[in-house]
């Protein structure tokens, strides 16, 4: 469905039933809206409703202004709105969030003009620097929007989540961190993209503590996801068992470290960092954070040496690296070895070739090979699930919940070697995600409703 025009503004009011004796159904109104104070629009009080009970006394109610739109009203404003009532002095003040989907209780309903209904639509947004765009690198913030567009359209199109690029030309910490916080009033949720390790662990690490909306690097999370619903069904095909399997990860970056945390914290085995340089062991010198944080938790056995060596005897390879690092006589000497090779667009190894030395299970990033490993059968279900629930972040939690939704998804009599994962442009799958990780939050009790 086309979102043609923002059509209703609606706003959730916390006041008691004594507060609203100078409103009424039918009652016209002026509405301040916009960055611009001086900017008023008529508006008409289409229906007050009582929705539930506020604090110790009183009750809560939804005042709906219907104001038609110029076209000047748009997704995303932000500014204090405040209805006043005829020409009486009654001033009501609601946040800057009432008109953009972020706060409690606050959302913007948006009118279609195929169904002549209105419906409220969560808004979240989508922010990168540009230092690490797929298959592309350090490209800055510019060249980078084409990607953050793109992104966008995925959340509307496959989670009905409304989404907003922005890209922000700085590299320094600081300055990101707080044009992030500073801006982030005027959105529901926030999804970072795009943005190199090791800053990339800091910037979320802050805006989770200053922010009191949900932040989400997709790069990392959303990736880890997918692969997590991925191995469990891998798992199903090979027969290999939960807490006994050694997974190599190369490439030891944004994805690959979210990757490692996850499977740890999902116990899958024993999880061995491989970059560069090769394996990465507790100890090591010239580690940046994120490795080092990981190094503490991986590589149980405390190896050494190339990617080669670490995948002598490895039951799985997940690769978010280079192209070609992989051969097929390396896989040979995997167990019956599950392989991701997830480079873009040129995996770490061909499918044919990690078939040819004897892998059970492959799967790529890519659409044109069996078993494609997208993110896109995360991020718009998360978002969706984490708005619909309006809790205040994405948990650890709700990520488990998510990877095992999806893995769900995939029937015994559907699954095989060749088909471990739900087709990426599967619409139905955002909202199993979405339910999932709802859940979950309900679960938590960090749902607020």
């Amino acid at each position: 469905i086309e979102v043609q025009r923002i059509d209703d503004v609606s706003i959730v009011l916390p006041v008691s039933e004594t507060d609203l004796a100078s409103l009424a159904e039918g009652q016209t109104v002026k509405v301040k809206l916009g960055a611009d104070e001086e900017r008023v629009y008529d508006g008409v009080i289409s229906n007050i409703n009582e929705v539930g009970a506020y604090g110790a006394t009183g009750s809560k109610f939804t005042v709906t202004v219907r104001v038609p739109n110029d076209g000047s009203i748009k997704l995303g404003m932000s500014a204090n709105l405040s209805i006043t009532v005829a020409e009486a002095s009654d001033v009501l003040t609601v946040p800057v969030s009432a008109v953009n989907g972020a706060g409690d209780d606050k959302f913007v309903n948006v009118y279609d003009a195929e169904t002549g209904e209105t419906a409220p639509v969560p808004v979240t947004t989508g922010i990168t620097d540009g230092t690490a765009v797929l298959g592309l690198g350090d490209i800055g913030p510019a060249a980078g929007m084409p990607v953050m567009e793109g992104k966008c359209a995925l959340f509307k199109e496959f989670g009905g989540v409304d989404a907003f690029p922005i890209c922000v030309d700085t590299k320094d910490v600081d300055k990101l961190v707080e044009t992030i916080a500073l801006i982030s009033k005027s959105f529901g949720g926030i999804n970072l993209e795009d943005i190199a390790a090791p800053r990339c662990f800091e910037v979320e690490r802050r805006l989770k503590e200053v922010c009191d909306i949900p932040v989400f690097h997709d790069d990392q999370h959303g990736t880890a996801i997918v692969v997590a619903a991925a191995l469990l069904n891998a798992m199903r095909v090979t027969g290999k068992q939960m807490g006994q399997m050694k997974i190599v990860i190369n490439g030891a970056g944004a994805a690959g470290i979210a990757i490692g945390k996850l499977l740890i914290s999902m116990g899958f085995g024993n999880i061995v960092m491989c970059d560069i340089n090769g394996i990465i062991c507790e100890g090591d010198e010239g580690l940046n954070a994120g490795q080092e944080e990981i190094s503490h938790i991986s590589n149980r056995n405390h190896e050494h040496g190339a990617l080669a060596d670490a995948l002598r005897g490895a039951d799985a390879f997940v690769g978010v690296s280079r192209p070609n690092l992989v051969t097929a006589e390396m896989v040979s000497t995997m167990k019956d070895g599950i392989v991701f090779a997830m480079a873009n667009p040129t995996p770490e190894i061909m499918p044919d070739e990690a078939k040819r030395g004897g892998a059970a299970v492959v799967g790529t990033g890519r659409s044109d090979f069996p078993n494609q490993i997208n993110n896109v059968m995360v991020f718009p279900g998360i978002f969706k699930g984490t708005l619909a629930v309006r809790a205040r972040e994405i948990t650890e939690g709700m990520k488990i919940r998510a990877a095992r939704a999806l893995a769900a998804l995939v029937t015994d009599e559907q699954l095989s070697a060749d088909y471990i994962l739900p087709s990426a442009l599967d619409k139905s799958v955002a909202d199993t995600v979405a339910r999932a990780v709802a859940q979950e939050a309900r679960e938590q009790g960090i749902a607020r409703a």
